[in-house]
Order: C-alpha cells, then structure tokens, then sequence
C-alpha cells in the first residue's frame, strides 16, 4: 500500500521537475507536433478570423508579441510602443517615485524637441497630463494618453500589420493551436483528488513537458445526476475568465467515457491545509494579508465578467509552486444578466452570506462576505461561526450567521478587525465592496495600506512562503475514495450535442503562452550555441543543399519571424550574416 504511493508520488515529482531530461519533459517528436504548417494551409483562417485589435494585438500573447515585432520595424511605431511600455512601468512603480517617473515619460515621449516624441497625443492632452502631475502624480495620469496611442495603433499600423509576414507567422500559430486535442495528447499521473464528478489526477501535455491537473468528469454520472448545465456552465466560465488568481482552463476534450478540463495545477496545497497543519492554527497578519490581497483580484477577475462565484472557503484557494494563490472549483460560480439579480441557497455551510441563506436576490455581495469569512478564519485559525473541530448541527451555524456576531482575539489588529467587521455586515447595502464600486472599495480600507496592487498584478511582490517542491501536498493515492459504477445509464446520441459544446479543444491565451514558454525555452540554448543575441529564424532557404548546417539553424522555430519566402526580406542578424 505505502509503496504504491511512494511510487505515484516520485514518478510524479519526476515530471513536474522535467523528468531529468534535455527535452524537460517533451516527447521525442515536440518538434513534428509543433511543426508550422505552409502557410497557403491557413487561407481558410485568414478568412475567417475575427479581425479585432483588442483581441490579436492585445488579448493573445503571441499576437502581441507578433505586433510588437511588426511595429519595431518602423520608428515612429516603435515610439509608441516604447511609450506604452514606459507608461505601464510607471504604474507599477512606487507612489515616491511617480513624480520622478512621470517627469521623464514627458520629457521623453511629450516634448516635440525629443528624438522619440509620440505626436499620437495631442498637445491639449499632454498640457492637461502635465498639469495633473505637477499637482499630484497618481498612478492613472497617462491612462489618456496610452488610450490615444492606442487608438492610433487600432488604425492604419493595424491594418497594415494584418498585411504582414508577421500577421502570416500569427496565422500558422493559430492554425496549431486549433489542432485536435485527445487523451494523447497528454501523459496520465497519479489523482489528486475528487470532484463532484470524477476524479482530478495530474497531466503532462506531450508537446511542451507543461504540466496540468485533469479533471474528469465522468458522463454517466453527469447524465444520471442532470449535471449537464452544471458542467457546462463550470467550463464556459473557466473558458471565459482570464486572471492569474483563478485557476485557467487550457483545454477541454472527451473520451469515450468523460467530459475533461484541463486547467492550472497547483503543487502547493490548498489554504485548509497550510492553516490547519503547518504549526499553530492560522497565520501571521502579513501573510493573511497577502492571500486575501491575491483573492480580491481573483474576485475582482470574476465580477468583471458579471459572475459571482459563491464558494469562498479555504479549500477552495489552492497555492502554486511559488506560494502564489489561485481560486478553484468554480462549480457554483455563476454568470448574473445584466442589470438583474439572482437567487440560489447554495454554497458552503458556515460560509454563505446571511442573504443567500435567507434566499433573498443578490448580485456579487456574497462573495466579499465569503472574504470576510476568510480574512477571519487565516488570522484566528478558525471559522468565525464554528469552533475548530466543534461538533454543531447546520441549522445552529446558520442561526450564527444570521444572528451572532464574531469574536475578536488579540491575534486581530485594529485594521483587520476592521476589515472583518466591514465584509461580515449582515446588511447587505452597509457591506463593504456593495457600496458600488466592488473590488475597488476593498483595496481601499487601511488594512489593505501597505499592499501595491499594481505590482501585486505583475508579478512583481514576493509570497510570504513558498511551498516545498519536493512535497506533494495531497492525500495518499489509497486514501482518496474512489467513485462506485454508474449502472442504469446508457449514453445515446442525444447526447452528443452537449458533448460538441464541452469539447473545444485548446483555450486560446493559456495555448499561446504555453507555446511561447516552450519557444523561448528553446531559443535561450541556441542562442548559448551559435553565441547570437538575437532571434533565430524559421525561414527555409531553398538554395542552401539539405546537409547544410545553416539551413538546419533556420529550420529552428522563433515565434517573430515568418515561413515566408524569400529569406532576403528578413531582418533578423542571423539571416543577414548567412546572406553575407
């Protein structure tokens, strides 16, 4: 028994550490799979695309980096694209510095006399722009004038650019990601646990080595259950939602006999476990801190698009391999029409809001109670309506919640007192983030103060811990109770119509990011090869001979230069020196 588990687990450890290998994980054949096709194979899809700036210059990670690279070979574009870079490095920077920063945007890119001066911005604009930061610097101060840049870069430059052999490159890159996607094309390990219809076991995605958690749900048991809307809500809202603090779905498939989602693993454990079994119950107030930080943008992510997810609870907020965390399980979440509200008594006991319990319509409100909830249970080491361990019935919990109010140790400081008490208003219109400006209202409380959000979003702020990549923070594979048969279910073809709107295969910026993380991966050891700075090209010479050592170097892939005859339009250095 213990061996079988010591097996699961170190096979499992092996691959999320690249299996040992050169390839880190890829088969054999990464590159056959991930080879372009001729770019006359993408007509149909040239055709077709949705031809949107916001969407292929902006949303998709390649496209942008394609753009980028299109707009680097004209001077008064890059400008532009230099500025927004610049702007974008200006709000994350800290308060003290905005006053320094913004006066070198100006002189840079908004004085006339400079060498990189953006004229897409008026002069009426760049007057009211430095007005504001001789006044008072705030992060927003250039969002007008980004906002012209960009309206310019959606015009002519755009156009232009889907004329290009760079649009022709995000063509073929597109043409891949929308290739079949089966139970081959992914490696099976060990399960991770259960969900509410099958199991979750870690994947490995056979053409990159990326790894992901699978989640099956089995067919029959959707069907005998009348799961189907569920399910496909859960996928549809994965599918649509695109945060670093929600898990993403990255693709979605079917096998002969389940439904599967393959979304962000998580390595490091969830919340319940880190409270509960790392020392002392609960954690320092820092740390408290940064966790709720991170799920306020999750939520913040989700009611963007008009959902409420429903079921805020420590076993639900899962940890990544850097101590980042992430929201899961969006089972519940639902997406609320436009100027309505919704009712619905579901969620989990001891964490759902006075008006969800009291089946009363609500829109986004029980989420920030559910924070609240959290916040409380991270820093008291408990729930703030159950005992640790306290054996109590349902319905005295819930006379708790709609009754009694919380109690406060020493643990809590006069902030996170604070904020606790404003999130777990039973009222709903005196609750804090229902006051009309959500997620925006949150940050704004005191203990949130010492928290940069701007630089939280980037990436750029350090996790309070960092879980051990040598752990494997789950049960026991025996120890996870395993699903019975469905029997008394037969699928028919009737049921193939929900099936063709679950399995969609590749979900686009997850795939373009997976597909660059691999690329650059493999740029970076050529690069250390043939000692060039620079990119390689995919560009196929047709008079070099076919044991050419150059013309294998230009059979490498490198996502900003194009299959495009002839070579001697390419700007790369590496194409120049070959020519010469």
């Amino acid at each position: 028994m213990e061996l079988e588990n010591i097996v699961a687990n170190t096979v499992l450890l092996k691959a999320r550490e690249g299996g040992g290998g050169k390839r880190k994980g890829k088969s054999k054949k990464w590159k056959e799979i991930l080879k372009f096709p001729h770019i006359s194979l993408c007509e149909d899809l040239r055709r077709t695309i949705e031809r949107d700036y916001y969407s292929l210059c902006d949303k998709q990670p390649i496209g942008r980096l394609l753009f980028r690279q299109f707009c680097e070979t004209r001077p008064e574009l890059e400008c532009c694209i230099r500025f927004l870079d610049s702007v974008a490095e200006y709000e994350i920077a800290p308060d003290e510095k905005l006053g320094e920063k913004g006066k070198e945007i100006m002189m840079k890119y908004l004085t006339p006399e400079s060498p990189v001066y953006v004229a897409e911005v008026s002069e009426d604009l760049v007057q009211q722009t430095e007005e504001k930061l001789e006044i008072s610097p705030c992060k927003e101060l250039f969002s007008h004038c980004a906002k012209s840049v960009l309206d310019y870069l959606s015009g002519e430059p755009f156009q232009e650019y889907l004329n290009s052999m760079y649009f022709d490159r995000f063509l073929q890159w597109k043409w891949l990601e929308r290739q079949p996607v089966t139970k081959n094309t992914f490696r099976q390990y060990r399960v991770l646990g259960k969900g509410g219809f099958g199991e979750v076991c870690a994947c490995q995605v056979r053409a990159t080595g990326k790894m992901y958690a699978c989640k099956r749900l089995e067919k029959k048991r959707i069907k005998k259950r009348k799961g189907e809307s569920m399910a496909l809500n859960e996928k549809q809202i994965l599918e649509k939602v695109n945060s670093q603090f929600v898990v993403n779905l990255a693709y979605a498939y079917e096998t002969k006999d389940a439904l599967c989602l393959v979304l962000t693993i998580m390595n490091g454990g969830d919340l319940k476990f880190h409270i509960y079994n790392m020392g002392n119950p609960g954690f320092e107030e820092e740390r408290a801190l940064f966790y709720a930080a991170e799920i306020l943008c999750g939520l913040e992510d989700l009611h963007r698009e008009n959902t409420v997810y429903r079921d805020l609870k420590p076993e639900n907020i899962l940890l990544d391999d850097y101590g980042h965390i992430r929201i899961s399980d969006l089972g519940l979440a639902v997406k609320i029409p436009e100027g309505d509200s919704i009712r619905g008594r579901v969620g989990t006991v001891g964490y759902m809001a006075p008006e969800v319990l009291n089946n009363q319509r609500y829109t986004l409100s029980p989420d920030y109670w559910g924070l609240g909830c959290l916040i409380y249970e991270m820093i008291a080491g408990q729930s703030p309506f159950r005992g640790r361990k306290e054996k109590v019935k349902r319905e005295e919990v819930d006379r708790r919640v709609l009754e009694t109010e919380e109690v406060y140790s020493h643990k809590f400081s006069e902030e996170a007192t604070s904020v606790c008490k404003m999130l777990l208003t039973k009222d709903v219109k005196q609750r804090l983030g229902c006051q009309g400006e959500g997620a925006v209202e949150v940050k704004k409380h005191p203990f949130f103060k010492s928290m940069n959000f701007k630089r939280l979003e980037a990436g750029m702020l350090d996790p309070p811990f960092v879980p051990d990549p040598r752990a494997v923070y789950c049960k026991d594979v025996l120890d996870i109770e395993q699903f019975s048969t469905v029997k008394g279910v037969n699928l028919d073809q009737t049921d193939d119509d929900f099936y063709s709107k679950f399995s969609t295969g590749s979900v686009s910026i997850p795939w373009q990011n997976e597909g660059l993380r691999v690329v650059q991966f493999n740029l970076k050891s050529h690069q250390k090869t043939v000692h060039l700075q620079t990119h390689l090209c995919y560009y196929v010479h047709s008079k070099l001979p076919n044991n050419n050592s150059q013309k294998r170097v230009l059979l490498l892939i490198d996502p900003c230069c194009v299959l495009h005859p002839p070579v001697t339009s390419c700007p790369s250095l590496v194409c120049k020196l070959f020519r010469e």
